[in-house]
């Protein structure tokens, strides 16, 4: 959303929205839908453990942590690590040289 008026690092689903209307035309509020849909679409497919791939852009996966121990930084105390499921997300080498290509300007 470059030339937005963002202030800050981070993106929510309105500004997503708007920057579909913009590009689209579409009335906001459908536009608003429709983010919310390919969002939730994503996350029912990354809660039954599916990969989620988006061509030119790149993959999510969920993958399983084991239990493992770990450390306190702040008292070196050790503390156990419950297992759990973590997403992950590996970029597309088209986003990965879109974003290396802004960089050198």
């Amino acid at each position: 959303m470059r030339g937005s008026k963002l202030s800050r690092d981070t993106i929510t689903r309105t500004e997503l929205a708007v920057a579909v209307h913009e590009n689209v035309g579409l009335p906001r509020s459908e536009c608003a839908a429709l983010v919310d849909t390919v969002l939730k679409s994503v996350t029912d497919e990354l809660t039954a453990g599916e990969p989620v791939k988006i061509s030119s852009f790149g993959t999510f996966n969920v993958r399983q942590k084991r239990e493992r121990t770990g450390r306190n930084p702040k008292t070196g105390e050790s503390a156990k690590i419950t297992a759990r499921k973590v997403v992950t997300f590996r970029a597309s080498n088209i986003l990965k040289k879109t974003v290396q290509s802004r960089n050198a300007e």
